[in-house]
């Protein structure tokens, strides 16, 4: 395996060695290391979802948000036109199929599931300039290259406003664009719709969401301008909104 496409975060296998206290050669002890990855996966519930609950959920006819997704990501490409590009949430690659890899050299997917990169990297490891990391967008680690456009659908609605989109603003290059999909409220359900897939059920607790409004003006705060937006209907009353900022 190509070692940049490493995980960031790793787990502990049973087969490393033990010193006589109970630790590993490198000093951890395991049962901590255990436990801190355990906490983890109850605390984050994308860790549980198979990827293809999540593709499925989101290809159902009465929810449609995949292929609405992938067609607001093109949409952003080609306004902004990014020789680098980074994807917060990247899940099994929807999209990357309308990347010009002779405009955008670099490509950047990021999330917490290293099971999703492993697809990411099935399906397109032959786009050149991938590059893959596994990592919490809400963590304090989450650090590389800036890019020249960062796209981000919905996922501060899961991650909220606060880490995460500082994160992802500092991963945006100076010049660069931050492309943002939401979900608007509808008169129909809100939220994670009901659906045969159980694991997704798992995200109603955390999923909230966001005044688009409320983007535009801490944006604003940040420095960055809405220069394009565009809004797309989806089944069951529901709205996807693309905001691209600069």
């Amino acid at each position: 395996m190509n070692s940049r496409w490493e995980p960031i975060v790793q787990t502990v296998s049973p087969l490393c060695p033990v010193g006589p206290g109970g630790e590993r050669e490198d000093g951890a002890p395991i049962l901590s290391r255990i436990s801190a990855t355990y906490k983890l996966r109850m605390a984050n519930p994308w860790l549980g979802i198979p990827l293809e609950d999540y593709e499925g959920h989101m290809s159902l006819p009465d929810v449609g948000q995949l292929p609405v997704l992938a067609e607001l990501f093109r949409c952003a490409l080609e306004y902004c036109r990014p020789e680098s590009v980074a994807v917060l949430g990247i899940a099994g690659g929807n999209g990357l199929e309308h990347i010009d890899c002779s405009v955008t050299e670099r490509i950047v997917g990021v999330d917490i599931n290293p099971r999703y990169l492993d697809e990411v990297r099935r399906r397109f490891g032959a786009l050149a300039g991938l590059e893959l990391h596994c990592c919490d967008l809400t963590g304090r680690n989450f650090s590389f290259a800036p890019v020249a456009m960062v796209h981000a659908a919905l996922i501060f609605e899961h991650a909220g406003l606060g880490a995460a989109i500082e994160n992802a603003l500092a991963l945006v290059a100076p010049g660069g664009n931050l492309s943002i999909v939401l979900q608007l409220p509808g008169a129909a359900e809100q939220g994670v719709a009901s659906t045969r897939y159980a694991s997704m059920q798992s995200l109603k607790r955390d999923f909230v969401l966001i005044d688009r409004d409320k983007v535009r003006r801490l944006l604003g705060l940040k420095g960055f301008q809405l220069v394009r937006e565009e809004n797309r209907s989806l089944p069951a009353g529901k709205a996807f909104w693309l905001g691209v900022f600069a």
